[in-house]
């Protein structure tokens, strides 16, 4: 796959010729000693040194040379590893024969290690004065043009690895990723949650309206489906007495892609029993406020153009949403066979047959969602589009429920749960005519989790918090293929060689 160019040809020529005077292009058995940030932390103080050098001092980095500056019997490299770039200069006077070796052999990709001592330059940069160095990985894939990264978008989503070597703030993204995961973790945790793990494939499909990935248990001779949610799984330990759990969890949708949608994403969701769905409002908020303060990050942001107030939560209920913000006359919005003709002569594609809570989840979708920049708390669901929250007290119409909208996305879905195992039975049952019916997405009627609800589910609240758009929001990423790693992508299409 390689011997077609020249380039690559070249460096692979280059590693065999290592090899033949007696160095290995891919050793091992090197131990890092420091990251360039830790050296330049270590001996800032050399700059203050009359002779602006401190022979006493020894240091090793190794990391990945990103630029070369040759100068007849000297040479100045710089290093680059995860936590930034050194400067590192080579001289044949210290370095002899293996500093010939570099001038022949050695090229920007390479992986080298470096011993010396600290120094300034002229310029005024603290660099590595090299004592010894030695090759440890030979790079036989040239990288892009210096300094000028990876602008190939749809390059930087199908080879990651080139991505993160190019472009340093894609890293500090990730890093940044981790650590907001690592902060949900710990905030639940202070809670007193437990952290669970529960099964990613499923006899059946449950815990959200999604159509789901097949596959095949060969040892049992089943069908099995891949998590499209955790949500019954973790109510099931509700019912056998754990009171505060939660999971962070990959699950897995057959469904389209944009910028905001990947079939493969992350999740937490949490279930806390004796407390509602207004409890988790105000878990929510306070989840937020942590966030912001244990990663530094001021209460307005700046995403997709848009300013964005944390100071400014805001609750509204689902119909007041689509009068005010959607602009919809009230008596419409609530009025099926009216709300009907208002979406069809606003170019609301529907099914021909609708109730009215569906209705108004495709007004929502068409003339709210994208409006709701700061955050926002829709409350008062209606009950059809919430086949597992509790029906309200008041009003059976609607669902003790809220979804949590920041940047004209959902970011959270939350609801004090239903535990009336026949109520869930109509549910469910009406879940399966609506998919009988040639809704994909519709849920299975799931008979072991009645069973587990007959047992009795103490009253409880749980939610679900997208872990890839929370990110996108506090990275300020417009598209979630930059906050997940190996984000799903179509195939290449591969050239057909004429082999005659």
């Amino acid at each position: 796959m390689f011997e077609n160019d020249m380039y690559v040809a070249g460096r692979i020529a280059k590693a065999d010729a290592l090899r033949e005077i007696g160095i290995n292009p891919y050793g091992n058995g090197i131990i890092k000693e420091s990251s360039t940030q830790e050296f330049l932390q270590a001996f800032k103080g050399v700059q203050d040194l009359q002779e602006r050098k401190d022979t006493t001092k020894s240091a090793q980095v190794a990391g990945r040379i990103k630029f070369i500056r040759l100068m007849g019997k000297a040479a100045f490299i710089k290093i680059e590893d995860y936590s930034g770039v050194l400067q590192v200069y080579l001289s044949k006077n210290e370095l002899d024969e293996n500093f010939e070796v570099f001038k022949k052999y050695i090229e920007v990709g390479d992986i080298v290690v470096a011993r010396g001592f600290p120094f300034v330059t002229k310029t005024g940069e603290l660099s590595l004065h090299a004592l010894e160095f030695k090759i440890l990985t030979k790079a036989i894939s040239p990288l892009p043009e210096k300094f000028h990264g990876l602008v190939d978008i749809e390059l930087r989503y199908r080879q990651r690895y080139l991505d993160l070597i190019m472009n340093s703030k894609v890293r500090d993204s990730f890093i940044l990723r981790s650590r907001i995961v690592s902060c949900v973790r710990k905030f639940f945790e202070s809670k007193e949650f437990l952290e669970v793990e529960t099964p990613m494939m499923h006899p059946i499909p449950g815990g959200a309206n999604a159509k789901p990935f097949v596959t095949y248990h060969n040892a049992l001779n089943v069908e099995r489906y891949l998590r499209i949610a955790p949500e019954l799984y973790l109510k099931r330990l509700i019912v056998g007495g754990f009171e505060a759990v939660f999971e962070i969890n990959r699950n897995f949708r057959n469904e389209g892609m944009d910028h905001s949608h990947n079939p493969e994403f992350t999740m937490i969701e949490f279930y806390w029993a004796y407390k509602d769905y207004k409890d988790l409002i105000a878990l929510t908020k306070e989840l937020f406020y942590y966030l912001l303060e244990m990663l530094d990050l001021p209460k307005q942001l700046e995403f997709n153009g848009k300013s964005i107030d944390f100071g400014a939560f805001r609750e509204i209920s689902y119909e007041d949403a689509l009068v005010e913000i959607g602009g919809i006359p009230r008596d419409v919005a609530i009025d099926e066979n009216a709300l009907y003709e208002y979406l069809l002569k606003n170019n609301v594609k529907l099914e021909s047959k609708m109730e009215l809570g569906r209705l108004q989840s495709e007004a929502f979708d068409a003339f709210v969602e994208e409006k709701l920049i700061n955050p926002t708390f829709i409350t008062d669901f209606p009950i059809a589009i919430s086949p597992l929250a509790r029906r309200n007290d008041t009003n059976p119409c609607i669902a003790d429920r809220f979804e949590l909208f920041i940047g004209g996305s959902e970011i959270a879905n939350g609801f004090s749960e239903l535990n009336d195992p026949l109520d869930q039975l109509e549910r469910f049952k009406a879940q399966v005519a609506a998919k009988e019916a040639g809704d994909e997405e519709a849920q299975y009627m799931d008979e072991d989790y009645i069973t587990a609800l007959s047992y009795g589910m103490p009253p409880t609240a749980g939610e679900g918090i997208g872990i890839d758009r929370l990110v996108m929001l506090l990275t300020g990423s417009t598209s979630i293929k930059d906050v997940i790693l190996f984000p799903a992508l179509k195939p290449q299409k591969k050239e057909i060689k004429d082999e005659k």
